[in-house]
């Protein structure tokens, strides 16, 4: 679940596509995953929440991440592309800079807000195990040198770790960006090459305390960032490896059902007794942080049907049971951002109010629709913002 984990993991890119070419240039398949992917991580974030059920982690190996970090390299490519082509890389890269430092002004924000919600809530609650439960322990024995790794990207609560892995893919893009262009077969082989060393060998980034490492290890997961970003160059190669096949269908749809076996056993030991032991030392660890070569089969698998089960010009996209998706889509980053904070809210709620089946309903419903509210009122606020814009330049070029 445009300008680029983010403005696709942000949402504001998608705005500026939408903005230069119109809505109807926009494949709105983007801004519904993206939207969706959203809303599955907000309820993922809820521990407890029996609601998560319905999302994608529990029916297969890989998660709404792989869905929002592709989405996101796709939709830079399409984006800062577009400036490539139309105003040369300086340019390009001053966007992609300048989008840079906009998330990680959010991101710092978004820490000071979180961090001090988590504080709140374990002194009203008196939960002192919120803070070690969340990440920010450290926080309050060294307050200055947390801060310091904070500001380093290296002291993160939990659920904050997708804003820093798609702020370290978007700042090497630019350097990218012209050999996507031009020679996408050799950028995915170093892609590739990289991806392998660092599981080889064990490359990630640390963390503060000393001795972590990121969740999500950018020399892996730029992997996927970076497939998504050179199928937006290639349009020929996006339709061959996109164009329905029963025999691939087929072998996508085993893949897919052997994932939620597998994925089923981890929390049925009838099921998991039947897999050889032979098969398991083979198969595990499938390590998300190092996105393991069995989500990226499943994730492909499950983008090869979705492709071929949701066309581009699916009529029902535009409808106003999508509405709320393709808002949230839009508006990724803000979206994000307000998930962030509001899970932990609930997570409050079920923890010290009630943890029912109905409470646990009605903190998600409730969620998602403050996050729709606020995807809504942004996109109604921008539009007027460009519509005025527009009478001003009119305006401004009779009076010449």
């Amino acid at each position: 679940m445009k300008d680029g984990f983010m403005k696709e993991a942000a949402g504001k890119e998608a705005t500026g596509a939408a903005g230069g070419n119109g809505a109807a240039a926009r494949d709105l398949r983007l801004d519904f995953f993206r939207g969706l992917a959203l809303w599955f991580i907000f309820v993922n974030h809820i521990p407890a929440n029996q609601i998560s059920w319905a999302t994608p982690r529990n029916f297969g190996l890989s998660d709404a991440t792989e869905i929002f970090v592709f989405i996101s390299g796709y939709t830079a490519a399409l984006v800062y592309g577009r400036t490539l082509d139309g105003q040369g890389l300086p340019m390009a890269a001053a966007q992609v800079l300048h989008r840079c430092w906009t998330l990680y002004a959010t991101y710092i924000i978004l820490f000071f807000a979180y961090t001090a919600q988590i504080a709140y809530t374990a002194r009203a609650f008196d939960s002192p195990l919120f803070a070690e439960e969340m990440g920010i322990a450290g926080y309050f024995q060294d307050p200055v040198t947390a801060l310091t790794q904070a500001i380093l990207l290296k002291f993160r609560p939990a659920n904050l770790d997708v804003l820093p892995l798609y702020i370290v893919l978007l700042l090497a893009f630019p350097l990218l960006l012209p050999a996507l262009r031009r020679r996408p077969a050799a950028v995915l082989a170093g892609s590739a090459a990289l991806y392998l060393a660092a599981r080889q060998w064990g490359w990630n980034l640390p963390t503060y305390p000393d001795g972590g490492v990121w969740y999500f290890n950018p020399f892996t997961w730029q992997l996927l960032f970076l497939l998504g970003a050179s199928l937006q160059f290639q349009p020929d190669l996006r339709a061959v490896l996109t164009r329905f096949r029963r025999p691939v269908a087929v072998a996508a749809g085993a893949v897919l059902l052997a994932s939620l076996f597998l994925t089923l056993s981890w929390k049925f030991a009838p099921l998991h007794a039947l897999i050889p032991v032979s098969l398991t030392e083979i198969l595990y660890p499938i390590s998300k942080t190092d996105l393991d070569p069995l989500r990226l089969l499943h994730f492909f698998a499950l983008v090869y049907l979705v492709l071929w089960l949701v066309p581009a010009g699916a009529s029902w996209l535009r409808g106003s049971l999508a509405a709320p998706v393709l808002a949230c889509g839009r508006q990724s980053l803000h979206v994000f951002c307000l998930g962030v904070l509001l899970s932990f809210a609930g997570q409050t709620v079920l923890v010290h109010v009630s943890g029912s089946l109905s409470a646990q309903f009605l903190v998600t419903v409730l969620g998602i629709a403050a996050m729709v509210l606020m995807a809504r009122f942004l996109n109604w606020y921008q539009s007027a913002e460009r519509s005025r814009r527009h009478r001003v330049a009119a305006t401004t070029k009779m009076g010449t």
